[in-house]
């Protein structure tokens, strides 16, 4: 039995099954991820979009380990020095307001959802307006304002108080929204829905019907934020600003911190035993994000996410003209999709056989999620891999 096959029937008989995974991954460095055979991969999942500034940066791996030697976690009940100028960075960052963290995006969108809920119930607004195919987490109250019945199966009925529009339609939002509806939740791209972006007059509309409701604007930052789409945050490229908005993934690189930025009206609602996270904004997880944000600050990752998007998508596109089962490219920023005409999921196991890492969504979509910190080079590796990846499909038909 080899080291592979070892560790994977050890997991098999001890970690509950809530997911298939594929290698044993053992080493990251940068843009690339080795397994436990030795053999090479370009990583263009980055963790789902976790891993901004790539695998095991130099200044995030010091960060963790300088703070892990002096202090790695006091209660919330206490001050961190850390915690506070993690939220005066973010809101520089974004907007005006105030920082609540927790420790992935599933909770980020809870305490949001929850947020709405504790500002509306004065006026008995509770309801949440989300989008279909919207993802939001895995939580009961996140998952019911996921706009996708697969995820929900299985766990009904899910809590009440959540409603569905059509994502880019803002007539279909209007027609949403009532006299209970606290407040609408969308994100600036759709990941797990396809990798599909939002409509300038749509999120542009959406925060003017907020403002004439009298309702709030949530936005779920957790998978485009954080440079990804060459802003900062997603709902920068639309010229907008939201109530609050959500973050996780990337904020840490790796190291699992959430957070939510609320806006001034909202800032002050949660108040002592109104909301809480034990892990929340430790000095650890605290040091990490810094770090990540300073890195992606020094190397000018969020304008480099722009620059190296119209080249990859360039390649993309150009791949695209040459294959009839690709029907389009779409994105935002380093978060790309091939939309095919049927299912992604064999494509992307031959783009893996031959050393290339994405991920299939919304069934017929192959989704892109570089690292930031991505060269011209790995970007060209990639599309020779995608190309001769597509090719080798299509044989096999």
């Amino acid at each position: 039995m080899t080291y592979s096959e070892d560790v994977i029937t050890m997991h098999q008989a001890n970690v509950i099954p809530t997911y298939a995974p594929g290698m044993v991954l053992v080493k990251g460095s940068g843009a690339k991820v080795w397994d436990a055979d030795g053999r090479e991969y370009l990583d263009f999942l980055a963790g789902i979009s976790v891993l901004n500034v790539g695998h095991c940066h130099p200044s995030v791996v010091k960060a963790i380990s300088d703070q892990a030697g002096k202090l790695m976690h006091v209660s919330n009940l206490y001050y961190n020095e850390l915690q506070p100028k993690l939220a005066q960075k973010l809101i520089s960052l974004s907007m005006d307001g105030k920082c609540f963290f927790c420790n992935s995006g599933a909770e980020a969108n809870e305490s949001l959802i929850k947020l709405a809920r504790l500002w509306g119930s004065k006026q008995d607004r509770f309801e949440i307006v989300s989008m279909t195919n919207s993802f939001h987490g895995r939580t009961l109250a996140a998952l019911a304002a996921t706009g996708q019945t697969k995820y929900q199966v299985g766990f009904e009925p899910m809590p009440p108080g959540f409603k569905y529009a059509e994502f880019n339609d803002l007539e279909s939002v209007k027609a949403t929204v009532s006299d209970k509806t606290a407040a609408v939740l969308v994100e600036a791209v759709q990941g797990e829905g396809g990798i599909v972006p939002a409509d300038t007059d749509f999120m542009q509309g959406v925060r003017q019907l907020c403002d004439e409701q009298g309702i709030l604007m949530l936005c779920d930052e957790v998978q485009c934020g954080m440079g990804r789409t060459g802003r900062w945050f997603g709902f920068q490229n639309y010229d907008v600003v939201p109530d609050a908005f959500s973050i996780a993934k990337a904020l840490g690189n790796g190291f699992p911190i959430g957070a939510i930025v609320a806006g001034p009206k909202l800032s002050d609602v949660f108040q002592p035993g109104k909301h809480a996270s034990t892990f929340g904004g430790t000095p650890l997880a605290s040091a990490a994000a810094l770090a990540t944000i300073d890195v992606i600050e020094q190397e000018g990752l969020v304008a480099r996410a722009g620059e190296k998007s119209a080249l990859f998508r360039k390649g993309l596109e150009e791949i695209a003209s040459k294959h009839e089962r690709v029907s389009s490219i779409r994105g935002l920023g380093l978060m790309l999709g091939i939309v095919l005409d049927r299912p992604a999921k064999r494509l992307v196991e031959i783009m893996l056989e031959k050393g290339l890492i994405s991920i299939a969504t919304a069934d017929v979509v192959a989704r892109f999620l570089p690292p930031l910190i991505i060269s011209d080079e790995d970007i060209e590796a990639a599309l020779e891999i995608t190309e001769a990846s597509l090719k080798a499909w299509e044989a096999e038909e």
